[in-house]
């Protein structure tokens, strides 16, 4: 074998050059296969996309009457919980203003009425036998 022999000719080498530039501008053209997004709408489907988006929509409006019907209860609910807090109180005070009565009726050398009853029902008083009221 000559050494020339063992060399490529000319033309070969063009032949060889000429496939491999043509499977490298082949594999840069050729476009990878598209990434499908999980958002934003899907093409190819039509009709039966305006049917679930009209049935997306109904959904999507009759979770927000729910959710107004929700909010609606729980606004009663707090405003009657805060109506009666606020009966409580107006009792409480008027209860306070009472027995602040009885320590000026008290303090003046006074029996308030109301007091013995209220004392007998707690069961605060004792009476000895020689009459005298000890607490």
């Amino acid at each position: 074998m000559d050494f020339e022999e063992s060399f490529m000719s000319a033309q070969d080498f063009d032949l060889v050059q000429v496939e491999q530039a043509q499977e490298m501008k082949e594999s840069t053209t050729t476009t990878p296969p598209p990434v499908a997004n999980k958002r934003g709408r899907k093409p190819g489907k039509k009709s039966s996309d305006k049917v679930d988006i009209r049935a997306k929509l109904e959904r999507s409006r009759q979770s927000a009457r729910e959710c107004r019907a929700r909010k609606k209860l729980r606004y009663q609910y707090l405003e009657e919980l805060v109506t009666d807090r606020e009966k409580a109180v107006i009792s409480l005070r008027q209860e306070l203003d009472k027995y602040r009565m009885w320590c000026v009726e008290v303090d003046e050398g006074k029996i308030p009425d109301g007091l013995p009853g209220l004392l007998d029902e707690l069961g605060a008083v004792k009476q000895e036998a020689g009459g005298v009221l000890i607490m």
